[in-house]
Formats: C-alpha cells, sequence, structure tokens
C-alpha cells in the first residue's frame, strides 16, 4: 500500500521503520516528536518547508525497495 500526503507520520514510521532515513535526508527530522503522531505527512512537510512532493516519491521508492527485497529475498 502506498504512502500518501493524508497519512500521519508516525503511522508511516510505524508501518516502515526504513522511511526513517528518507525523512531525515530531506530534512524533517521530527519523525519521533508527538506531533509526528497525527500530523499529516503534507502538513509536516509544510511546515518545514519541504517539497512535499518530492517527499512522497522517495517515501514510497524507499518501500517498494523493501517490498522487492522480500519477493528476492
Amino acid at each position: 500500500m502506498a504512502i500518501t500526503k493524508e497519512m500521519p507520520i508516525g503511522e508511516i514510521v510505524q508501518k516502515h521503520p526504513q522511511t526513517i532515513r528518507v525523512f531525515l535526508s530531506h530534512g524533517l527530522m521530527c519523525v519521533g516528536c508527538a506531533a509526528a503522531r497525527f500530523e499529516s505527512l503534507e502538513q509536516g512537510a509544510m511546515a518545514h518547508g519541504i517539497d512535499v512532493d518530492t517527499l512522497l516519491k522517495d517515501l514510497n521508492a524507499s518501500i517498494e525497495e523493501t517490498d522487492e527485497e522480500k519477493v528476492e529475498g
């Protein structure tokens, strides 16, 4: 299931821990903060001046890589 702009950051990180490196690489350091539990990906990106579409593309690429590794593994 793809990540969407509406998903809470905390939910994304909980379901897909491999996305933490993507958040950090985009400068979104609050993946573990209290706001991340209820703040959507779009809200968090906007609050930090991050391009949400680029972030979303990179997040989905990171979970696709993991899914492919599971199939091949």
